[in-house]
């Protein structure tokens, strides 16, 4: 069960993510590296990463497939508050027929969280033989 729902595939091990450089899912942020280390142990799978190389994020499909038209949904539109960009982005739909659901998160997150070099000992990461900065597997641990 992932979120109170069956999941699709109970007999997968393993996850991939594409991720761009850089933002808060960075190749070098430790936070990112940390977080998937929890989700990899609440979900007991092994989550394969695969960064854009620097300066690359147009490779990145979605860029293409969903933000082009999310961007000409609120063309002209003036995004004074987050209430406005949420809907106009929940209300974009693709020439394909995606549709998108958003939400506004208001949680409060902390500022300025840092990594400390304990708690990168206990990433379970195993870095590719292809550019291991960019690729890299994350495995459970019995920690988190």
């Amino acid at each position: 069960m992932a979120g109170g729902r069956p999941t699709p595939l109970p007999q997968a091990n393993q996850i991939v993510i594409t991720a761009d450089g850089g933002g808060s899912n960075g190749s070098r942020l430790r936070l990112w590296k940390l977080e998937l280390q929890k989700f990899a142990g609440e979900t007991n799978l092994a989550l394969a990463i695969c960064h854009f190389p620097p300066g690359t994020s147009k490779w990145n499909k979605i860029e293409h497939r969903l933000f082009s038209f999310i961007s000409s949904n609120w063309r002209g539109e003036p995004l004074r508050d987050y209430e406005t960009i949420v809907n106009l982005i929940a209300k974009t739909t693709t020439a394909k027929g995606l549709q998108v659901r958003c939400r506004l998160d208001r949680r409060k997150y902390p500022l300025g969280r840092k990594v400390t070099n304990q708690e990168m000992q206990g990433v379970n990461l195993e870095r590719s033989k292809f550019h291991g900065e960019w690729n890299y597997v994350i495995k459970p641990t019995a920690k988190y």
